[in-house]
């Protein structure tokens, strides 16, 4: 028996079109992963049950149910990182899956570069960052347990909600997070329609973490949907 097999990550693939899914089985086996398939909604949860995967790539527009509803129903007993590959592209399509517990979201056609790349950091996540714990990512070191921001080792002074800002940034680092989701988490839930508030402070947070505020590298803009922390 083949010891490295036992470490293999496993990913669940649950799309209805075959030529899809053969894309993905090759290119996945080809990076190490094992690849269980599903054609359907139904067959989906039942294997995500059985299999325990590290990761589940899961289309939108599957025949017996729709995606956010299998999402829906995985979230209730799961929080295996999920990446979402549809063909649809609009932006309520993109924040309902994001809202409902996607981890992220790829469109189709899809380069499996890209794929391959938001898969990795998909699974880092699922491994939550400690209080304790650093958070490096290009020139930026957040120090959970210090409350200390740096930006190539010199100190950044940021207000009470700039860092808690961050801070829910970091903890959700390389995953696009929703316009909606972050209004209520450090505004509460009375403040989704209060996007004006966000651009403000995440323009503040560009001016003091960024090289090039005007072309940031750290937060990104999913436009119509959120931001995303990269880990660089």
């Amino acid at each position: 028996m083949n010891e490295s097999a036992n470490h293999q990550p496993v990913v669940l693939i649950i799309d209805d079109e075959v030529q899809i899914r053969r894309l993905l089985r090759v290119t996945l086996e080809a990076n190490h992963y094992r690849v269980f398939e599903s054609a359907n909604g139904k067959e989906g949860l039942v294997e995500a049950a059985q299999r325990h995967p590290d990761a589940v790539i899961l289309d939108l527009g599957l025949p017996d149910m729709d995606g956010v509803a299998v999402l829906k129903r995985l979230r209730e007993w799961s929080q295996v990182p999920v990446l979402v590959l549809s063909v649809r592209e609009s932006e309520d399509d993109k924040v309902s899956a994001l809202d409902n517990g996607a981890d992220d979201y790829v469109t189709k056609p899809f380069s499996t570069v890209e794929l391959l790349a938001r898969l990795r950091v998909a699974q880092r996540r699922a491994q939550p960052i400690a209080d304790n714990a650093v958070f490096r990512s290009g020139p930026l070191e957040v120090d959970l347990a210090r409350r200390l921001v740096t930006v190539k080792s010199r100190e950044v002074k940021l207000t009470p909600t700039e860092y808690s800002l961050l801070r829910l940034l970091v903890r959700s680092a390389g995953k696009v997070m929703t316009q909606r989701q972050i209004l209520k988490e450090i505004w509460g839930p009375n403040s989704a329609e209060q996007t004006h508030y966000l651009r403000v402070y995440i323009a503040h947070l560009r001016e003091k973490l960024e090289a090039n505020p005007s072309r940031p590298e750290l937060i990104i803009t999913e436009p119509g949907v959120g931001y995303r922390l990269l880990t660089l």
